[in-house]
């Protein structure tokens, strides 16, 4: 069930609701043993108005984690005036990651369930993937970059927010860049090395 885009305040506040009713129990709880009134009752807000907005906890999810990425991608989405930054979405990705170091324990953590830990990956993927599609290679090419690079900062990613490192997100963002950068020149490059 995928919800129109609304503009309806209401309706964005109830949704809103429910997600940030999702990630507190997340972290709390993990995401086996959430269920839909669990996340009604946190939101106080009904069954029957959750199930106007979701069909179940996966949709809810999934909306959480779309909303994301098109407030990344639109955020990295360059006016034009300034020259293309490849992964420009990494620094806002790293910014919100930091900032809500629990909940995303919670999603790369055991008790995440494999639904979350997918979900986050596909995010990171299409997020990359995207990123991509300028790049002048074979569809097999770009689509390979893609999973590596998606799998290799999901990684990083978790890294980051459970290291005690204490690196900044800018640190981790340059180190991501550099790396991203010999791979997506490779990639571009259709050279084949033996």
């Amino acid at each position: 069930m995928t919800q129109p885009k609304t503009d309806d305040r209401r309706i964005l506040r109830t949704r809103r609701t429910l997600t940030a009713a999702l990630l507190s129990l997340l972290s709390e709880r993990g995401w086996d043993e959430l269920s839909v009134q669990d996340i009604c009752d946190r939101a106080d807000i009904g069954r029957s108005t959750f199930y106007a907005h979701f069909q179940n906890k996966e949709e809810l999810l999934a909306s959480g984690f779309n909303h994301l990425r098109e407030a990344l991608q639109q955020k990295s989405t360059s006016d034009g005036s300034e020259p293309l930054v490849r992964f420009r979405f990494v620094g806002g990705l790293l910014d919100h990651l930091y900032e809500n170091r629990s909940v995303f324990r919670a999603i790369v953590g055991r008790r995440s369930g494999h639904v979350v830990q997918t979900r986050f990956r596909e995010l990171v993927l299409q997020l990359v993937a995207s990123d991509l599609e300028k790049v002048g290679s074979s569809k097999w090419r770009r689509d390979a970059t893609a999973h590596f690079l998606a799998g290799a900062l999901f990684e990083l990613l978790a890294w980051a927010v459970d290291s005690d490192s204490a690196r900044s997100a800018r640190d981790v963002e340059a180190l991501f860049q550099r790396y991203a950068e010999s791979c997506s020149a490779y990639c571009a490059s259709g050279v084949r090395r033996t």
